[in-house]
């Protein structure tokens, strides 16, 4: 299984062998995640540390649950906190956490490439938990994990993404993995609500869902990013509702077969009707948490190994 890299920070710099190595390692840990006995060595004797300058619950709770499964002394800093919060900067704090050691740092920040700069400072391992407008890229694998098992491959799909795509570091990583594995994506939203130059992205661009979601495989819904919006973006919950959530109506336009996404939290009634997200024939937002989490493994146990493998290398 070959993945040449130090760090997880992002979906670019990954090729499509490298993606399907992560993938097929991760659905090893789905079948281990399901047994009784969920207790690996493969980072046993290493320290991992996260660090979440934003809230979190899936990704902060399953990037812990992966690291303890596989045997990782695992730390949860609180960043609210910190001495970030008296003046310190990012900087200063990643030569501090430098100084003790650690071989795994998970870091969620508001701010795009503050992950990589980071990494830039440190010795050990780094993964990207989502930073900014930038990139989510364990997201993006989980998805496509999901995808792969419920349609039986991940390559020639007819794939929407729909709601605030300019805000979305999911919508982001998602487009990039995607467009690798040789799908074709809709992006599905208002004009308000899409990105200055999506022309560059190589996406087809609806504004309207009903003509969007025409005969697509996979229905990825995004959250509205309220905290991230500084202005009028939208003229109410409920007229968004109306125009762009997903509810049956819309959904039938959509293949049959078609399976719907959301990365979570979801707003219900705002971007997804509840019976939408509950249907067990169409719905596999609980299959992306359960995802999650062996992907989260997948990655650290492939990093851990390039660890290992130059030590020399990595503490350079």
């Amino acid at each position: 299984m070959r993945f040449d890299h130090r760090h997880l920070l992002g979906i670019d710099p990954l090729r499509p062998d490298e993606i399907t190595t992560i993938l097929d390692l991760a659905e090893h840990y789905v079948t281990f995640n399901r047994s009784r006995q969920k207790h690996a060595n493969a980072l046993a004797g290493l320290t991992q540390i996260n660090m979440f300058f934003e809230n979190s619950t899936r990704t902060q709770a399953s990037f812990e649950l992966a690291g303890k499964r596989l045997g990782a002394d695992v730390m949860n800093m609180a960043m609210q906190a910190s001495s970030i919060k008296k003046g310190e900067t990012l900087i200063d704090t990643a030569m501090t956490l430098n100084a003790m050691h650690p071989d795994l740092l998970v870091v969620r920040h508001p701010h795009s490439g503050a992950v990589d700069l980071l990494a830039q400072k440190v010795n050990c391992a780094v993964l990207n938990a989502g930073d900014g407008r930038h990139e989510h890229p364990t997201q993006a694998l989980l998805d496509a994990l999901t995808i792969r098992r419920a349609k039986g491959r991940l390559h020639r799909l007819n794939i929407a993404i729909c709601g605030d795509i300019a805000h979305s570091r999911v919508a982001r990583s998602n487009i990039l993995l995607l467009h690798k594995m040789e799908n074709r994506i809709r992006l599905v939203g208002p004009p308000t609500l899409m990105p200055a130059g999506i022309e560059a992205f190589g996406t087809e661009v609806y504004h309207d869902m009903e003509e969007g979601l025409k005969d697509v495989d996979v229905v990825m819904m995004l959250r509205l990013q309220k905290e991230r919006m500084d202005g009028g973006f939208i003229p109410s919950e409920r007229e968004y509702y109306h125009r762009y959530g997903l509810d049956a109506a819309k959904l039938s336009h959509a293949k049959p077969d078609a399976i719907v996404m959301h990365p979570g939290p979801m707003n219900r009634g705002v971007e997804i009707d509840g019976t939408i997200a509950d249907d067990i024939n169409r719905s596999v937002i609980q299959d992306q948490v359960e995802m999650g989490v062996a992907v989260r493994m997948a990655a650290m146990d492939l990093l851990a190994r390039n660890l290992r493998a130059n030590p020399k290398d990595i503490m350079a």
